[in-house]
C-alpha cells in the first residue's frame, strides 16, 4: 500500500509555490524523519521559512504542523519505516521501530532521536528557572522527591546526587508514604514532583498536598500544560514534543539530562564547599571498593 500522505502531497504538488514545492520535496524525501523534527528545523532544512511551510500544510489538507505530524506517524506504523509493507512497527515518541529493521540501523536511528530530545530540552530550560530551582533546592530545611514507575529512576538518581552534596532530601518509593511525607512538609521544604507525562495521579497528588502544606514546589515533566504544572511553583519541560505513542522510552534520557544539570549547578555555585563534601564521599565510597593491591 502506497504511503497516503505522498499521495496528499504529489495529488496537490502543482497547485503549490515554488517555495512550498522546496518543502514539500524536503519531505517526501525524508519522510521518517519529520516526526522528531520541529517545524523550524524542518524549515531550516528545506531551505525555506516557517509560513512558507504551514501554507503549504494548508493547501494540502491539514489543520497545522502538530495535526501533519500526528498524521505522518500514523502513517508509518501501518505501513512501516521504509515502506515494509505488512509489518506492524511499534511507535514509541516517534520512534519507528518495524520488524524490518535491522539491528545495525537501530543504535543509529536511537542516537539521533535522543540528541534531538536533548537540543528540546536545551531550549525549553531557561537559564532563569535553572538559576532558581539551584537555589531553592540549596536553602531547602529538607528536600522531597516523587516520582514512580518509569520517573523513579530520575528521583532515585536526583536523590543520590543530593545526598552526595550533604543536602537533606529523602525518597520514597510507596506512594501512600509519599503523599504522608508531603502532608508534613514546611514553608522551609521543597518538593519535586518527577512526571513524564504529568499525569501520573500518585505523583500529581503528592505534589498537590506538599504545595497544600506550603513548601516550594518544583515540577519536572515533559508538557508544560499538563496536570502536575497546576501545582508547581517552579515548572522544568523536558522537550516539550507532543508525539506520545506507546512507551515513552526516550522520558528519562531528558530527566537525567536535568538533574545533571541541577548537580553542576549546585557544585558551581559554591565550588569549595561541594567539592570538599564530594571529597568526603569519596572516600565512603572508596572504602566499598576492593583493593586490587592486597
Amino acid at each position: 500500500m502506497k504511503n497516503l500522505i505522498k499521495q496528499q502531497i504529489e495529488g496537490k504538488y502543482a497547485d503549490l509555490r515554488k517555495s512550498e514545492k522546496r518543502a514539500a520535496d524536503y519531505i517526501l524525501e525524508h519522510m521518517q524523519i519529520i516526526p522528531d523534527l520541529s517545524i523550524d528545523r524542518l524549515a531550516r532544512s528545506a531551505g525555506v521559512s516557517q509560513p512558507t511551510v504551514l501554507r503549504m500544510l494548508k493547501t494540502l489538507g491539514f489543520e497545522g504542523y502538530r495535526d501533519f505530524r500526528y498524521q505522518i506517524v500514523a502513517e508509518l506504523a501501518k505501513c512501516g519505516q521504509g515502506g515494509n509493507e505488512g509489518m506492524e512497527p511499534q511507535v514509541m515518541y516517534g520512534y519507528t521501530l518495524s520488524r524490518g529493521a535491522s539491528l545495525e540501523e537501530i543504535p543509529v536511528s536511537m542516537t539521533m532521536t535522543t540528541e534531538q530530545m536533548m537540543e528540546e530540552t536545551l531550549k525549553n530550560f531557561p537559564v532563569k528557572t535553572y538559576r532558581r530551582v539551584v537555589e531553592v533546592l540549596k536553602g531547602a530545611r529538607l528536600i522531597d522527591i516523587y516520582g514512580v514507575e518509569n520517573s523513579e529512576v530520575t528521583a532515585m538518581d536526583l536523590l543520590t546526587k543530593l545526598l552526595y552534596l550533604g543536602l537533606p532530601c529523602r525518597h520514597f518509593g510507596d506512594s501512600y508514604l509519599q503523599q504522608i511525607a508531603a502532608g508534613s512538609l514546611t514553608p522551609q521544604d521543597v518538593a519535586v514532583g518527577i512526571s513524564y507525562s504529568g499525569e501520573s495521579k500518585d505523583t500529581v497528588d503528592a505534589l498537590k498536598a506538599a504545595k497544600r502544606s506550603g513548601a516550594c514546589t518544583v515540577a519536572l515533566t515533559n508538557f508544560k500544560d499538563s496536570t502536575i504544572s497546576r501545582f508547581a511553583d517552579i515548572l522544568i519541560c523536558t522537550s516539550q514534543k507532543q508525539l506520545m505513542y506507546g512507551d515513552a522510552i526516550f522520558s528519562r534520557t531528558s530527566q537525567i539530562l536535568i538533574v545533571d544539570m541541577i548537580y553542576m549547578g549546585i557544585i558551581s555555585s559554591d565550588y569549595e564547599r561541594y567539592a570538599a563534601q564530594l571529597n568526603r564521599c569519596e572516600k565512603v565510597v572508596q572504602e566499598k571498593a576492593y583493593d586490587h593491591k592486597k
